[in-house]
């Protein structure tokens, strides 16, 4: 998602109270539990006008265990019009979101079943896209609509019938569209075929590759498109480009980004994850978003975030944040998903990082560390990066810039970057399209490193605290301890003395070591995520 979160938003987070509604929606309930996504047929009728929506989602199931009762999930003021299997209508109790349907058929373990869902209604207007999510229904400077969802946080169920929950994506879609004639509708995947029909057109898309639920995309507007070839690790990638019919000549220009950045991500973090289903980059009116196989852009065709760089180091001014930024979710937060959203420094902590990975390919590690370091100035450590499990609760928005610089500070312990680039894209091959908790990927690196990091983890991820190093300088000795540090943390540390680079291994006890010569100069190599007082 897009960065950026309100320091009210963040105390309203703080406070937050857990409701019966957050476990439904955050819980892997036994209606839930009890059978595999496997395709969602979704055929969506969009009416500008009204800011209304109609449609039909054939949810396509295998039977894990017996169970007589699905949930899905569908918000309000959207309506689950009816549930039918095997030509019969099916009971429906509503709690909140949940729909809880009564299935009349024995589901036994091994078959594949189908659900017919038909829903209406006008889905929630989003106020700030993509934070408040929902749909945005603007118009062009030729009064042409404008239009698309964007609905990570709050779900894709705003506006269709679906297991709304990270951790089972389906394995793969077809997206129907079908809006007034003259609109283009650009869905995820890859293009079908458009069919027109009493002056609609529907637009069928297809993707062939597993996809998280908010994902799920659909633009609407007065497109013009071009189509590219990237010449990338597994092969010719399709890329195509969707644009308002009076903004191409500047988006011609300013998405010469996307092919600089797959072949950038692509060294440093593995084939870009989706080559049956393509790249698409699509002009949207709102900031952005990581729609799979279909990002989605509204940066105004400006280098940085809407003109600024979030870093302050200058290196942000270089290159389109949102072209970055989003596509690099890619690779974490498409192809490797969290399982729940508390886990989602996953998916935002690795993307942010991997804008400085995108500096250093291109203008080298000094001005990527000068990026990371310098976006330490956005971090609030107001709370844990990692949220409350089960309740569909995020942890602090610090998972963006805080979490680029864990890994920033990791990739100096292991102090060898073919290995660190060999564990981002290992990352990425051992959990391959799949859903992961946190302490999946920490396990990974921990092994693949060859560092025992579960204090590492612990005192980044799940507390607020900065490691300080104290320090007193004595002549040619100097003395130096940890504090605001969990249990047993002893992270090595760069640090240069008198000019000379020199490790050093504090723990919560004092330690000392002397030197050849008098100390007169002594700092914390800044690529480290540390305080340093002397005392």
């Amino acid at each position: 998602m897009a960065v950026l979160l309100t320091a009210t938003v963040a105390a309203q987070e703080t406070e937050k109270q857990f409701t019966h509604m957050d476990t439904l929606r955050g819980t892997i309930t036994p209606e839930r539990a009890w059978w595999d996504l496997s395709h969602y047929d979704l055929n969506v009728t969009v009416d500008p006008a009204k800011q209304y929506l109609k449609g039909i989602n054939i949810v396509t199931y295998k039977v894990l265990k017996p169970y007589q009762v699905m949930q899905i999930d569908l918000q309000e003021p959207m309506q689950l019009v009816s549930a039918v299997q095997d030509g019969k209508e099916l009971a429906i109790k509503k709690e909140g979101l949940a729909h809880f349907i009564s299935l009349k058929a024995k589901q036994t373990p091994g078959e594949v079943k189908s659900v017919i869902l038909t829903f209406k209604g006008k889905p929630k207007v989003a106020q700030r896209p993509p934070w408040d999510g929902g749909w945005t229904w603007t118009q062009d400077s030729n009064g042409k609509t404008f239009a698309a969802n964007a609905n990570q946080g709050i779900g894709a169920s705003i506006w269709w019938p679906n297991k709304d929950h990270p951790y089972d994506e389906v394995d793969s879609l077809d997206l129907r569209a079908t809006v007034p004639e003259g609109l283009v509708a650009v869905g995820n995947g890859r293009l079908v075929d458009s069919l027109k029909s009493r002056g609609q057109t529907t637009y069928h898309w297809k993707v062939v590759n597993p996809i998280n639920n908010y994902g799920v995309n659909i633009n609407i507007g007065d497109y013009k498109h071009w189509h590219e070839t990237f010449d990338g690790e597994k092969g010719e990638l399709d890329t195509d480009f969707w644009v308002l019919r009076e903004d191409l000549a500047k988006a011609k220009k300013q998405f010469k980004d996307a092919p600089k950045m797959l072949k950038a991500f692509e060294y440093w973090l593995g084939p870009y994850p989706w080559y049956e289903d393509s790249y698409k980059l699509v002009q949207a009116p709102y900031l952005g978003m990581e729609h799979q196989s279909s990002v989605t852009y509204g940066n105004k065709f400006e280098n940085g975030y809407l003109g600024r760089d979030l870093s302050g180091s200058g290196w942000g001014e270089k290159w389109d944040y949102i072209i970055i930024h989003e596509s690099a979710h890619e690779w974490f937060a498409n192809n490797i998903t969290d399982k729940d959203v508390a886990d989602m420094w996953i998916q935002e902590g690795f993307t942010t990082y991997a804008e400085n990975l995108f500096v250093d390919y291109y203008w080298g590690k000094e001005a990527a560390s000068d990026y990371v370091v310098g976006m330490r100035r956005n971090i609030r450590n107001d709370r844990p990066i990692i949220g409350t499990y089960n309740v569909r609760h995020e942890g602090s928005g610090d998972m963006y810039f805080k979490g680029a610089n864990i890994l920033h500070t990791l990739r100096q312990l292991i102090e060898d970057d073919e290995k660190w680039r060999s564990i981002l894209r290992g990352l990425g091959q051992e959990f391959y399209h799949q859903t992961v908790t946190s302490a999946q990927v920490e396990k990974y690196i921990s092994e693949q490193s060859g560092i025992d990091l579960t204090q590492f983890w612990d005192q980044y991820l799940r507390t607020t605290m900065i490691p300080k190093i104290e320090y007193k300088v004595n002549g040619d000795t100097l003395e130096f301890r940890y504090v605001d540090v969990v249990d047993k943390f002893d992270m090595p540390v760069q640090v240069e003395i008198n000019g000379k680079t020199e490790w050093i291994y504090p723990s919560a006890n004092w330690k000392t070591k002397k030197f050849d010569s008098e100390i007169n100069d002594f700092k914390v190599d800044r690529d480290f995520y540390i305080y340093a007082e002397a005392k």
